[in-house]
């Protein structure tokens, strides 16, 4: 697949606002059951995709997106349902087979080898031979650099894939798919990892493919990215066509309204109902061991919310993760309500009440294979236990409390974590913390791929931790979001603070300037 540049990426999306006039019914996916031994996850789905469309799949977590996509792409067979493609009847029998068919889909967990290098996994299983059999290590190379080209990634196929960033290695498994000559791309919140600059790079990728005449099903959470990229949207609520929205009845209200079944309507920086003694938390002239020449000076208090905005790299996770202890501060100090604090282990900070709901929450925030309950008690133990054994009325009491407190969709607090959607995950992130009475909770990247309906209940959550004199710290590379819930947006680059602003002066262009250090 040859991609060349052609024109600015505002140009493109002008020409592109229409399907190719080429463009004819490619897929049609009918009828589509799925049975997993009782339950049934989808019901009599039917969506279809034209060549050269850009289709946003849409729906909250559990809808069933995922499943109908896997069976698209040969992981599950349907219970029931046929697919056609061109008007013949195909059935993916596995993944081998799809990708015979044309059919790939991007992972939003990457599956990428670090033991390899781009290029070993840009052709993995695919190895270019030379006519002895051996590998033809000039062509894989050149081939590699076309690949990454395609995806506006300018580095050495040479590089072990442990070394790049996770923007870096989503850019990577776009550009293996690319290379496999599809004619259906699916992408999973293909953005979740990237830059604006690099969301943008995939745009104009996904453009140009389209004028190729190249199908792209889209699942994204972001409602801007969808309006902006998408044809048309299909909308699966509780594994059933839920409705469909052409190109100029693509909005927030349409899109919500079908995903969830209802509006969505909340003033998140609503007038705060806080009117206590303050708390003040205050970071003077802080630097951390990630720009250890760069001083950061903050104050936060009760009765808001701050956004930390700035592009991956800016220093707003080393930040949080110096408040909380994971790192140690190379200078400056902490200050809670004018009274200095020490920091050198997150031990101390829970001691102070302060709390860090993680970017990465299956990595450091929650445990897969552990209960609801055993995860909401573990940070404090010693709260549920007598004579050091656990009482586990009471740590089932507590948990219980927390599950109706955050609408934790569950069948029991005894349910294991990795049987929840990545929202009820989230809720039970936050809601171990909130069992333990905090003076402070930084959230960094709160709502990364959780559904409207659960985002606008964290968002409610946290206005209310806000009313209650809760210092409230948001970490979030999504511009809506920060725009949407913050009463005050300080804005980092590389390490220190370039500005900040306030709701009269929202606007992603002036967000986007203090980013990139225009301060």
């Amino acid at each position: 697949m040859n991609i060349q540049p052609s024109g600015s990426f505002t140009q493109q999306e002008e020409n592109a606002a229409a399907i190719p006039s080429h463009a004819g019914m490619m897929l049609h996916m009918q009828d589509i059951c799925k049975d997993f031994s009782s339950v049934s996850v989808l019901k009599n789905v039917q969506i279809s995709l034209q060549k050269g469309e850009v289709l946003a799949l849409m729906g909250e977590n559990g809808a069933g997106k995922s499943t109908l996509m896997k069976i698209l792409c040969g992981i599950h067979q349907p219970t029931a349902g046929t697919i056609k493609l061109d008007g013949n009847t195909v059935a993916p029998g596995n993944v081998s087979d799809a990708m015979q068919l044309g059919f790939i889909l991007i992972h939003q967990e990457l599956n990428l080898l670090d033991n390899l290098d781009i290029a070993g996994n840009l052709f993995l299983g695919r190895e270019f031979r030379t006519r002895l059999g051996l590998l033809d290590k000039k062509k894989l190379y050149a081939e590699a650099e076309k690949a990454l080209q395609q995806v506006g990634l300018n580095i050495d196929p040479h590089i072990s894939v442990a070394e790049l960033s996770i923007a870096q290695q989503q850019l990577v498994e776009i550009a293996k798919a690319l290379s496999q000559n599809a004619k259906i791309l699916v992408m999973d919140e293909p953005t979740s990892s990237l830059t604006l600059k690099e969301t943008e790079q995939l745009f104009q990728t996904i453009l140009q493919l389209k004028e190729q005449g190249v199908s792209i099903i889209y699942i994204s959470h972001r409602l801007n990215e969808i309006i902006r990229i998408a044809d048309r949207a299909v909308v699966l609520r509780d594994g059933k066509n839920s409705g469909e929205l052409s190109k100029n009845e693509l909005n927030h209200e349409n899109l919500i309204r079908l995903m969830v079944g209802r509006d969505i309507q909340f003033n998140e920086r609503s007038l705060t109902k806080f009117y206590g003694e303050p708390k003040v938390f205050r970071l003077e002239a802080l630097r951390t061991s990630r720009f250890p020449d760069r001083e950061v000076t903050m104050q936060i208090q009760s009765g808001e919310i701050v956004g930390i905005s700035g592009l991956i790299g800016s220093g707003r996770t080393e930040l949080a993760e110096t408040i909380f202890g994971i790192r140690h501060a190379v200078g400056g100090t902490l200050s809670m309500n004018g009274h200095d604090i020490k920091i050198l282990h997150p031990r101390h900070a829970l001691d102070k009440g302060i709390f860090l709901v993680p970017e990465d929450r299956k990595k450091q925030g929650i445990f897969t294979e552990m209960s609801i309950t055993e995860n909401i008690s573990m940070p404090n133990l010693s709260k549920y236990a007598r004579a050091s054994i656990i009482n586990r009325q009471l740590e089932e009491s507590a948990a219980t409390g927390q599950v109706k407190a955050m609408n934790v969709k569950c069948n029991s607090p005894h349910d294991l974590l990795k049987n929840l959607s990545g929202g009820n995950q989230q809720k039970v992130a936050i809601a171990k913390w909130l069992a333990m009475q905090p003076a402070m909770i930084i959230f960094d990247e709160p709502t990364r791929g959780v559904d409207i309906g659960a985002k606008d209940e964290i968002y409610k959550m946290m206005r209310q931790l806000s009313n209650e004199g809760i210092i409230v710290m948001v970490i979030s590379s999504d511009m809506e979001e920060i725009i949407r819930i913050s009463d005050r947006v300080i804005v980092m680059c590389e390490g220190q603070i370039t500005g900040e602003l306030y709701p009269a002066d929202y606007t992603e262009e002036n967000i986007m300037a203090l980013a990139v250090g225009n301060a």
